[in-house]
């Protein structure tokens, strides 16, 4: 069986990806601070964070007067992208389904690489495929208090491999 995330680019794998981090992230077309204080557009993504690539740049034009969502998807792909690159460095990445896959996506995207690197004992407990203890590390958090819906979703995709809204 072909894993979604082995075929981005070959129809609705990244879209479902997108639409699940726009439902957690929401989609703003204007630039706004973040709860964090961040500049932030488009599908979550933290303008401070990541400079623009040569073609986000060109498609852009003056993002301080707002983008289109067709722009907000492209910006949202190549950080999804970002975030593949180095969950993929992950010994046990492959072996995870594809939910527990987009569980480690979200967070990644949320909190970047380095800040879902934190949560060792969860990823230790993923890798060992003890979802109860990582689902309940990933509750164990900062991130958990900051953002309590979102953290309380994911954590239960984590332990059930079942995305529910």
């Amino acid at each position: 069986m072909l894993n979604w995330l082995k075929a981005l680019f070959k129809g609705d794998n990244m879209e479902k990806i997108i639409k699940r981090l726009e439902f957690h992230e929401g989609l703003m077309l204007k630039p706004y601070y973040c709860p964090m204080g961040k500049m932030t557009i488009g599908i979550g993504h933290n303008i401070e964070a990541r400079a623009w690539t040569d073609e986000e740049r060109k498609a852009i034009g003056d993002w301080k007067q707002g983008i289109t969502r067709n722009m907000a998807y492209m910006i949202c792909r190549n950080d999804v992208n970002l975030c593949l690159d180095k969950l993929k460095t992950l010994d046990f990445w492959e072996s995870l389904d594809d939910e527990r896959q987009y569980a480690l996506i979200d967070m990644c995207f949320q909190l970047g690489w380095f800040g879902l690197k934190k949560f060792k004992k969860m990823l230790k407990a993923m890798s060992e495929k003890n979802y109860s203890m990582a689902s309940y590390q990933c509750l164990d958090s900062t991130y958990a208090k900051q953002t309590p819906k979102r953290a309380k979703r994911i954590a239960k995709l984590i332990r059930t491999g079942v995305w529910e809204i």
